[in-house]
């Protein structure tokens, strides 16, 4: 199914039957395809309606290199909220995709009832990210290292060696930009979602006064979305889950830990999970 404003496309998939609805946004450089199986599991519980993100799988942002703005978003899920006849919703977001899970809700708070957030961006932006996308001569070299992919990985090398980039953090950008057309993703995304920032004391204010369920949940291995950004959002919370699971960045999505959160099977309060086991149903 697809939701269309002004020629920009958000393709979603909807999964099970359940009495309450929830939103699923993917990560950087994946497709809905990766929130099936946990749809799927969570069946019974929800209804879920899974997205692709703009520049990935079927969905497309007509406007290239102009940014996604918070009121262009807030249209569209107008649009997608009254296609699907949904009052309330639950949202759940994976790394990049928190970023629109979190602009849904300033958008809606008063249909938001919960938010999962996984390994989210959107709560701390790195300096990296910044300099490629904002200063417009930064964005002009960022840009060309799409045809000139060298220029990444010797840079990327510099900051390693100097210690400013972590081992880790360097293999998963090297496996994000190792053709032309994953070059092209890594620029238009990060350009296009450059607005959708979030002043967090006042995003904290919206989710206490309308008391909206909030869950943290980050992988202790993850080198790219790390336990500790989540302060800046936390400290100005009067009630949240948080939950450090044994994993690294992509294993959240896997891992059964994330299906008994958002299954509320899991109990309350701050927990390390040392289970290993496959989300009921994955592949």
């Amino acid at each position: 199914m697809i939701s269309e404003v002004n020629g920009s496309r958000l393709f979603y998939v909807r999964e099970g039957q359940g009495p309450e609805n929830l939103l699923l946004f993917h990560g950087f450089g994946q497709d809905h395809s990766v929130f099936l199986s946990l749809a799927k599991a969570l069946s019974s519980r929800y209804t879920c309606y899974v997205f692709d993100l703009y520049f990935h799988g079927e969905s497309v942002w007509q406007r290239n290199e102009q940014p996604l703005e918070k009121e262009d978003w807030k249209k569209i899920m107008a649009l997608f909220l009254e296609e699907n006849q949904l009052q309330k919703f639950s949202l759940a977001g994976f790394s990049l995709g928190s970023k629109l899970a979190l602009a849904t809700l300033e958008a809606f708070p008063e249909r938001t009832t919960e938010i999962f957030l996984l390994a989210p961006d959107g709560i701390k932006t790195s300096f990296w990210y910044s300099l490629a996308t904002y200063p417009h001569l930064f964005r002009k070299l960022f840009k060309s290292m799409i045809l000139h992919p060298r220029r990444f990985f010797s840079l990327a090398s510099t900051l390693q060696t100097a210690g400013l980039l972590d081992k880790g953090l360097l293999r998963f950008a090297g496996s994000q930009m190792n053709s032309e057309e994953k070059r092209k993703r890594v620029y238009l995304t990060w350009v296009a979602f450059r607005h959708l920032k979030f002043d967090l004391e006042k995003l904290a204010s919206t989710i206490n006064h309308h008391r909206i369920s909030t869950t943290l949940v980050t992988g202790k291995f993850d080198k790219v979305i790390r336990s500790e950004n989540m302060a800046g959002l936390i400290r100005h919370l009067q009630h949240h889950q948080s939950t450090v699971i044994d994993t690294g960045h992509n294993g959240l999505l896997t891992h059964s830990t994330v299906f008994d959160v958002m299954n509320k099977t899991y109990a309350d309060g701050h927990q390390h999970s040392k289970n290993q086991g496959d989300i009921p149903g994955s592949a």
